[in-house]
């Protein structure tokens, strides 16, 4: 597996991974026009994983001084259980931490099974919104603010 800063070109790629790993139901997925105002901003960046020319995941954050904030990361399903989220997360956190930020933070859904990877990978709970998403099925969800300091 390769990661690497994805530029527009790489767009299609990180959109098919998108597509692939969000769920519709809770429409969290972002658009292309959402992912491209990323790459006009120098405190932004998406990497995006492959394994040969397959891409398999991505992540996409951004820097506020001393804080980072992971705004999307997703495997493809089919990739999944291979450390492709532990190898994003770290990328992130190495990125943000070359640019000066300690305190790393993200936000997702409660029952999103991902919190256990970052559980494991030293994130713990700072905040919660109450019955902040909806999802299709009209069921409230919490959102959890989770941080790791460098």
């Amino acid at each position: 597996m390769s990661l690497s800063a994805a530029t527009p070109a790489d767009l299609a790629a990180v959109m098919s991974v998108m597509e692939a790993a969000f769920d519709p139901a809770y429409g969290e997925a972002w658009s292309s026009a959402q992912l491209l105002t990323l790459f006009a901003l120098p405190s932004a960046r998406i990497a995006l994983a492959r394994d040969d020319e397959s891409p398999c995941g991505f992540y996409a954050a951004r820097i506020a001084g001393p804080e980072s904030e992971l705004l999307l990361l997703a495997v493809d399903p089919a990739w999944r259980g291979r450390g492709i989220g532990r190898a994003l997360l770290r990328d992130w956190q190495a990125w943000a931490s070359a640019k000066g930020a300690d305190d790393h933070f993200l936000e997702m859904r409660a029952d999103n099974d991902a919190v256990h990877l970052y559980s494991q990978t030293g994130f713990v709970e700072c905040g919660r919104r109450r019955d902040y998403y909806r999802g299709g099925d009209g069921k409230l969800r919490d959102a959890i603010t989770m941080r790791h300091r460098k």
